[in-house]
């Protein structure tokens, strides 16, 4: 918790990183990276400095869980919730190799996936749990397909719990 109240006092990951960027003292540099590394070990997040985020970025609910790979590129005033992975695809025989690059003003749901060399345009919104490996066009909206409900006739009601004899399977 320390790292992370320091990093707040600091005005926040966006405007630590402003400063990192802004200043050409090696110490300074070596301190706000020492800094983020440990904030982001307490708040199990991935947020390098090596990046490109054009402007601010506002992690609604905080930095938790919350990686962005070393190449991504972000852009104004984009919104990320929760355990977002905005990750490279590295297979190198792959066709979207690379790290994606998601424009201004884009809205990312909690969970979601973007991964590979692909462009999410300005004004979109990315819903809760999608996951997206193709371009998204200026003013969409990506979301999860309709719920697949499998209904079964006797449903087998079996836990998985501790007891005297060890962990095993109870028929509830």
């Amino acid at each position: 918790m320390l790292f992370s109240f320091i990093t707040n006092k600091f005005g926040g990951y966006y405007s630590m990183r402003q400063r990192f960027e802004k200043t050409n003292s090696v110490f300074s540099k070596r301190l706000y990276t020492f800094i983020n590394r440990k904030f982001q070990e307490e708040t199990n997040s991935y947020l390098p400095y090596d990046n490109t985020i054009k402007g601010p970025i506002n992690f609604l609910h905080g930095t938790y869980g919350i990686f962005i790979s070393g190449s991504a590129v972000i852009g104004n005033n984009c919104t990320i919730f929760q355990q977002v992975t905005i990750g490279s695809n590295m297979l190198i025989d792959s066709k979207g190799f690379g790290s994606p690059t998601i424009g201004d003003n884009c809205l990312i749901g909690a969970g979601a996936k973007i991964i590979g060399n692909i462009t999410i345009g300005n004004n979109c919104r990315i819903g809760a749990n999608a996951v997206v490996t193709h371009d998204v066009a200026d003013n969409s909206v990506v979301v999860l397909g309709k719920p697949i409900i499998i209904h079964k006739e006797d449903l087998n009601n079996n836990t998985y719990q501790y007891s005297d004899q060890g962990w095993g399977y109870v028929k509830l």
